[in-house]
């Protein structure tokens, strides 16, 4: 089922296959691009879609973060819900870019594994415009889950490329989630249909130990 270019599949049939547990990337993917999801108000998300880039009223000046799943953005913008957050955008973007912003990831807080010391990770803090976050991934009610889901945060330059450079394609897919809102109210997991996503593994395998990639 394909709505809004976005594939789409039962959530029962991907939760059979979703990784339980561990740190992985769900994401939307094909051989050239990599779908990532942001929720902003009217006016920004309106232009997005349909200028196919961020303009107006959008900041390049703030860090603005991007999710490659899908329930992770559901479980942060309360499906559509929340104000500033009523517009809900799936946005296609080469693969080489979305391995550029990993790439250029530093951790949001201190990983003792990847830096021998607080200073160096703060050094890589300062040269670096992405920002990486592992958090509890989330079911469709907002459920914990063992899974981690990642999120990038982006300003400056990255920002710069990702508005201007990298957009495959910008779809507003906020009545596609209204309608599988209801479908959550109702209690009707058997009718509710999530972009079809399966595990991310970045081409270069140095991303593997640097994002801690369980795989």
């Amino acid at each position: 089922m394909v709505k809004n270019n976005i594939r789409c599949e039962s959530y029962h049939a991907q939760l059979a296959r979703w990784p339980k547990e561990g740190k992985v990337i769900l994401a939307q993917h094909d051989e050239k691009s990599v779908t990532v999801y942001q929720a902003y108000n009217q006016s920004i998300g309106q232009y997005a879609a349909r200028h196919q880039t961020f303009g107006g009223d959008f900041s390049f000046t703030r860090m603005t973060w991007v999710k490659p799943n899908f329930l992770w953005m559901m479980y942060r913008s309360g499906w559509g819900t929340k104000a500033n957050q009523e517009v809900t955008l799936a946005v296609k973007i080469h693969r080489t870019a979305f391995d550029s912003i990993l790439a250029r990831s530093v951790p949001s807080s201190y990983e003792q594994s990847q830096y021998n010391t607080r200073d160096e990770w703060k050094s890589a803090m300062a040269r670096s415009d992405v920002r990486l976050q592992w958090d509890p991934d989330h079911g469709p009610f907002g459920d914990k889950q063992a899974r981690r889901a990642i999120q990038l945060g982006i300003k400056g330059e990255t920002v710069q490329s990702y508005a201007r450079d990298w957009i495959l394609d910008i779809s507003d897919i906020s009545e596609f989630v209204n309608e599988q809102r209801e479908n959550i109210k109702d209690g009707r997991l058997d009718l509710l249909c999530t972009p079809k996503e399966s595990v991310y593994i970045p081409a270069d395998e140095s991303l593997h130990k640097k994002l801690g990639l369980d795989l």
